[in-house]
């Protein structure tokens, strides 16, 4: 697969996508935006415990599937809400998407080691935190924040 979606068959024409898993933790390994070159910059970590996630980024809420995309309802920290076709790549997920101003991305993400065991999920005012095995994402109105337990 050719990740720039250019020059080779592309695995996101037709057909739905599918749902995350419901327990996982991933580190993201790149971005594309707009059919630009894969980059990453920073750590970013998501955590998926049932229908609720965290993101590093600073962002935190519940996921829906409605049979070919993925919704992330935005419930702490940055307002909103995005929404991606997911497909396996081996052991990753590759995610591409719309953003709302119409701009594109592409962001491939690889499991973490540790995410067995204890997941879960707690909100609170201005909140929310998700542990995935030995990994935990807090997120509240200034920032995400990701530890390694």
């Amino acid at each position: 697969m050719n990740l720039s979606g250019q020059g080779t068959r592309d695995p996101f024409a037709g057909g739905p996508g599918i749902p995350v898993p419901e327990h996982g933790a991933w580190l993201r390994r790149g971005i594309s935006r707009d059919g630009g070159p894969l980059l990453e910059d920073r750590e970013v970590v998501w955590l998926q415990a049932g229908p609720y996630y965290a993101d590093s980024r600073g962002f935190a809420g519940t996921t829906s599937f409605d049979g070919s995309q993925v919704h992330f309802h935005h419930l702490t920290g940055e307002p909103g809400e995005d929404a991606g076709t997911f497909r396996r790549e081996g052991a990753n997920l590759v995610e591409r998407g719309t953003n709302p101003d119409g701009s594109t991305f592409l962001e491939v993400w690889t499991p973490l080691p540790g995410a067995e065991g204890a997941a879960g999920s707690w909100s609170g005012r201005d909140h929310h935190v998700v542990r995935v095995g030995r990994h935990v994402v807090h997120v509240d109105s200034r920032a995400g924040t990701y530890w390694r337990l």
